[in-house]
């Protein structure tokens, strides 16, 4: 292989093992001796507790639900995108990935002073009539939280399916409509098949994103919001301390987030296929 013998391979290979170890596999090993430190009772008392159903229910809730929005939404960005001239299109990336370069704190405080009480929009529409209170307090609301995850969810789900759709070939389309197929039947049964394995490993991929996420949630609802991320961090805050508990729940969270990866990788493969 190019006269590099194993002994240079695994040399090359040692600093990025070295920070597997360090960052990932000792964080993890800790957590997991935590969460069986007494014959794994932690265990035992997340499943008898309903706090940890209703959160988790809640986070499958805002996920599925954040993940939907963001899919159709960068769907048809990413469509449009790939119609335009490589220039433009590349400059108009730039700016679309900006979010991706915000912390989940930084886009709740965005979001509140754009819709909050006395945010930009909501001053503005009040000018008109609307009730400031009503209207802000949707960003406050799950739904409210699910467009605030989507915010930087949806420029995900373009940089995925963007390569997909510039590589379409579009005289498909052109000759499905020949044939006398519509526009909508051509889409729906040349396009939608070939982007399918890249979008579900999309929508897989903001899906585990928006599970684990919990700065955005933890500044817009504090922990009203039973979701699992602020489950975890109740426990171990100013007003618990139930660390073998928060190990476990972290746990169970992070082989659910891993399950959800897994299967957009399958996908992902397919499409590779």
């Amino acid at each position: 292989m190019l006269g590099i013998t194993r002994a240079q391979l695994l040399g090359l290979a040692l600093p990025g093992m070295a920070v597997l170890a360090l960052f990932f596999a000792l964080p993890l090993s800790v957590v997991v001796a935590e969460a069986v430190r007494g014959g794994g009772e932690a265990f035992l008392r997340m499943f008898a507790d309903a706090l940890f159903w209703r959160g988790l229910r809640g986070s499958l809730a805002l996920s599925l639900s954040a993940s939907t929005i963001s899919l159709a939404a960068g769907f048809l960005v990413a469509l449009n995108l790939s119609r335009m001239r490589p220039a433009l299109r590349t400059m108009l990336m730039f700016f679309i990935s900006l979010p991706l370069t915000f912390s989940g704190l930084i886009v709740a405080y965005g979001f509140i002073l754009v819709f909050g009480r006395a945010g930009f929009v909501t001053l503005l529409l009040a000018r008109v009539g609307v009730d400031p209170g009503a209207f802000a307090r949707f960003i406050y609301s799950p739904a409210g939280l699910a467009c605030a995850y989507s915010y930087y969810l949806i420029p995900r789900v373009v940089l995925l399916l963007l390569p997909v759709l510039v590589n379409f070939d579009r005289t498909q389309l052109t000759a499905a409509e020949s044939l006398g197929a519509s526009r909508l039947g051509a889409l729906r049964d040349i396009l939608i098949p070939q982007v399918a394995p890249a979008a579900i490993a999309a929508f897989c991929l903001v899906a585990a994103v928006a599970l684990g996420a919990y700065g955005t949630a933890l500044a817009l609802v504090g922990t009203q919001l039973n979701i699992l991320p602020l489950v975890i961090y109740s426990k171990i805050s100013e007003s618990g301390s139930d660390f073998p508990a928060a190990a476990a729940l972290s746990l169970v969270l992070m082989a659910l987030c891993s399950l959800v990866m897994a299967v957009g990788e399958f996908f992902a493969q397919e499409r590779n296929r």
